[in-house]
């Protein structure tokens, strides 16, 4: 028996869809939050990909997320969209936000968008991969659930609470990077689990405190920020500006009001847009050629751009389809065996 199953992308995008909808998300969430799984899985990001099904599966189970939420658009301010996510999953929100905030960016110069009230389980590059497709320079933040230790401690504070950042480039790939405040994403932990193997000991804590290279006992325990010190302010200030800032949660509040039943967390996301012709005007191409030239530098000694790695991924994926774990292809039908049941 193969230990994996080949899919194409259209194929990957239709089970994503009839799990989703199966499981009672309306079509038009169902859409959005597989074009997300999908995109994760041919970049070769395996744990924001389809084993995102089995976590968005249980947050619908269990309650957390409104499966039918409509988005409420808003303008507070000028520069700034505000999109109530009516407690469904994020990736809707975002696109009824989307054309507004880039409208916004490219008429002010710069501009905000809130999510709040939504339901995030996803990675934040898609976010501000959709910025740059417009031109636009990107920055994404969201905390998550109270999983993740400060540096010095060994309970859980913070969430894994991400930071995403994008700039266009012209005639290429943007440059894109996003990356968890913790050492390492949740999700890797649990794919480790699954597969049976252990975790390096400076990625968590036991529920005693004590470093542990068993994935389950830091997932009960405690996880910790990369980069020490470093990580942990970071992890702060992703806490500060996509929680009280915008009206919306902490981890620690998230995790609260999760009320034990183990969903994705709940809260808001900052997304902030900036058009560089605001700043540049006629010079704009000559400011993004000296940018190119730091990128030369870089690419140029034999060094990867951060990134880089899922383009590849992503062309192997656009011409030969995705493999995921035979296991998890079981997992995932078993979800569909459940609603015929």
């Amino acid at each position: 028996m193969s230990d994996s199953v080949a899919m194409t992308l259209a194929e990957a995008d239709a089970l994503a869809r009839k799990v989703l909808e199966g499981r009672g998300l309306a079509p038009d969430h169902a859409a959005a939050v597989a074009r997300t799984m999908v995109a994760g899985e041919r970049d070769g990001c395996a744990s924001h990909g389809l084993y995102r099904l089995l976590v968005a599966a249980n947050s619908i189970e269990r309650g957390v997320v409104v499966p039918d939420a409509v988005p409420v658009v808003s303008e507070p301010a000028a520069a700034l969209v505000r999109v109530d996510g009516k407690g469904g999953f994020a990736q809707l929100p975002f696109e009824r936000g989307l054309p507004l905030l880039i409208e916004k960016a490219r008429t002010f110069g710069i501009a905000a968008l809130a999510l709040n009230n939504v339901v995030h389980f996803a990675a934040l590059w898609p976010e501000v991969e959709a910025l740059t497709d417009a031109g636009l320079v990107g920055l994404a933040f969201t905390p998550s659930h109270a999983w993740v230790a400060p540096e010095g401690g060994t309970k859980p504070v913070f969430g894994t609470n991400p930071i995403a950042f994008g700039w266009p480039r012209p005639g290429g790939h943007p440059f894109v990077f996003d990356f968890a405040t913790s050492a390492v994403a949740r999700g890797e932990i649990e794919l480790h689990r699954r597969a049976g193997k252990t975790i390096p000991p400076e990625w968590g804590y036991d529920s005693e405190g004590h470093p542990s290279i068993d994935p389950k006992a830091v997932l009960d325990g405690a996880m910790r920020t990369f980069g020490g010190h470093k990580g942990s302010a970071l992890a702060a200030m992703v806490e500060l500006i996509a929680g009280p800032l915008i009206g919306d949660m902490t981890s620690a509040e998230s995790m609260a009001a999760d009320e034990g039943r183990m969903g994705s967390p709940i809260g808001g996301e900052l997304v902030i847009a900036i058009d560089p012709a605001g700043f540049l005007g006629a010079s704009v191409e000559d400011h993004l050629g000296r940018a190119e030239a730091m990128f030369e530098a870089i690419t140029g000694q034999g060094a990867r751009l951060p990134g880089a790695r899922r383009y590849v991924a992503r062309a192997q994926s656009d011409a030969q389809g995705v493999r995921i774990p035979a296991q998890l292809h079981r997992d995932i039908l078993a979800l569909l065996e459940g609603e015929m049941a």
